[in-house]
């Protein structure tokens, strides 16, 4: 299922015309936020911190793009439902930093709501700073009309200098797909927590392409963390990365994933959906072993590869027959690392499987 497939017709009338669809440079300022009551916080060495993919503030709510769903316009209230339930959980784990992925700003889907202001207005975080993965004035696809997505950083303590970060195009869609498609990013950020200066990175990498663009992504995100740690800086970074890691169980992600009206494709690694998450190139299934081996998880490899840590699942609904949380998730995708540091009480909150199909997942960053 392509849901980003447009009229050839639009794309000529686009031409000649200011464009509807946001293009950005190699390296551009982020947006900053500030909330509307700002709150001073305590000096640390031990922030805590939490990566989380929101899923534009929805829940479990049926979207026609990644749930096999058939609406794609939220009531108010079912926007103002979801927000609430990330609130209160914010509010009950109290994370001093939060890598967010899937965040709206402005988007008809979710009522223009700029919620990376609602949730700072309605949280004790002060400051933000965000990047747009996904910018544009009309989304002809299903009436999605404007949508601006994209990766917010939230901090209790002051960010003092934040840079987007470009990341490669996909390369196998057609012209007119690509012009109105995601464009996306990794967010940098350097957040004085009073007793030192550490840089948070928020990366969110490609989920459906069928070329090396997972590749090309998590290779960009490598690097920045790579000359972070030659210069010296302490770095949390994070976000969904789109990949399992190294020597996790390979369920049939094929029959999770798919949709009634698709089928899987069977060649040599087995039944596949095109453009589904793993196996589209070689090694695609060690593509994280280098963070494991050149830095510190926030849950060890060991852990990552059990069912208590997985994050992700594409079910619309939880199914009440499960017994336990862990078994509304069915893949790790989320992850967090650090350098120049260590982490303690890493944990994946499994229990919140109603307000995304992401868990979170946090860690107490010990800076040396």
């Amino acid at each position: 299922m392509d849901i980003f497939r447009y009229a050839i017709a639009l794309a000529f009338f686009c031409m000649g015309c200011e464009s509807l669809v946001t293009k950005f440079e190699d390296n551009e300022e982020a947006i900053y936020y500030q909330a509307s009551s700002v709150t001073t916080a305590e000096v640390t060495s031990s922030p805590t911190v939490m990566t989380w993919n929101i899923r534009f503030g929805v829940g479990r709510f049926p979207w026609f793009g990644d749930s096999c769903g058939e609406r794609s316009i939220m009531t108010g209230e079912e926007v103002l439902s979801g927000l609430e339930g990330i609130r209160d959980f914010l509010e009950d784990v109290q994370p001093d930093i939060v890598l967010i992925q899937e965040i709206d700003r402005e988007s008809k889907r979710t009522g223009y709501q700029d919620q990376v202001q609602w949730v700072l207005d309605n949280t004790y975080l002060n400051y933000g700073v965000y990047a747009s993965m996904w910018d544009s004035q009309f989304i002809a696809s299903d009436g999605l009309g404007m949508v601006d997505v994209g990766n917010a950083i939230l901090s209790r303590y002051p960010i003092s200098k934040a840079e987007r970060i470009k990341l490669a195009l996909r390369t196998d869609q057609d012209p007119v797909t690509q012009y109105f498609y995601l464009r996306r990013n990794a967010l940098k950020a350097d957040i004085d927590i009073g007793s030192d200066d550490i840089v948070a990175v928020n990366v969110h990498a490609t989920a459906f392409a069928t070329d090396d663009t997972k590749q090309k992504h998590i290779d960009t995100f490598y690097s920045v963390l790579e000359t972070l740690d030659s210069s010296g800086r302490v770095f949390v970074a994070g976000g969904d990365l789109n990949s399992i890691p190294p020597g996790a169980p390979q369920y049939d992600f094929c029959l999770e994933d798919k949709c009634d009206d698709e089928e899987c494709e069977v060649d040599d690694d087995g039944p596949h959906l095109e453009g589904s998450y793993f196996n589209n190139f070689d090694g695609e299934l060690d593509l994280i072993q280098r963070f494991y081996d050149s830095f510190i998880p926030a849950i060890s490899l060991e852990d990552a590869i059990t069912s208590h840590h997985t994050t992700h699942s594409t079910w619309t609904t939880a199914n009440p027959d499960y017994g336990s949380d862990r078994e509304y998730w069915d893949r790790k995708l989320d992850y967090l690392f650090t350098n120049g540091a260590s982490f303690t009480d890493g944990q994946t909150f499994q229990r919140a499987h109603q307000l995304s199909d992401h868990a979170p997942v946090s860690a107490r960053l010990d800076v040396e």
